[in-house]
């Protein structure tokens, strides 16, 4: 891919040049002409064309943080026990005071 914007840019540059050395032509003409031809284009191209790249390192950062994370859950759960941390329910008596509500008969 980079080849390829090298050679773009040799190409541009060519032109620019061609442009700022011809008698019609300006050095504001060759400026336009290199950014217009060639660095807004190529500069789309590489942001195109590197968004599997991106995708992919981004995708494997979360894998490590999400791996990094999950080392750290587990170990902490292995070092600290509470004593209700089973996620059960606790096992003490209702409140009496509190009739339980039921349709009637």
């Amino acid at each position: 891919m980079y080849l390829i914007v090298i050679a773009w840019f040799y190409v541009t540059l060519m032109m620019a040049l061609a442009e700022a050395a011809s008698p019609q032509g300006s050095i504001l003409g060759a400026i336009i002409t290199f950014v217009l031809y060639g660095l807004l284009p190529m500069s789309i191209l590489v942001y195109i064309l590197g968004t599997p790249a991106r995708k992919r390192r981004l995708k494997a950062r979360r894998e490590a943080e999400q791996r990094a994370w999950d080392a750290a859950q587990a170990a902490a759960t292995q070092s600290v026990r509470l004593p209700d941390a089973g996620g059960h329910a606790p096992s003490a008596a209702e409140d009496a005071g509190i009739a339980a509500v039921r349709k009637e008969p």
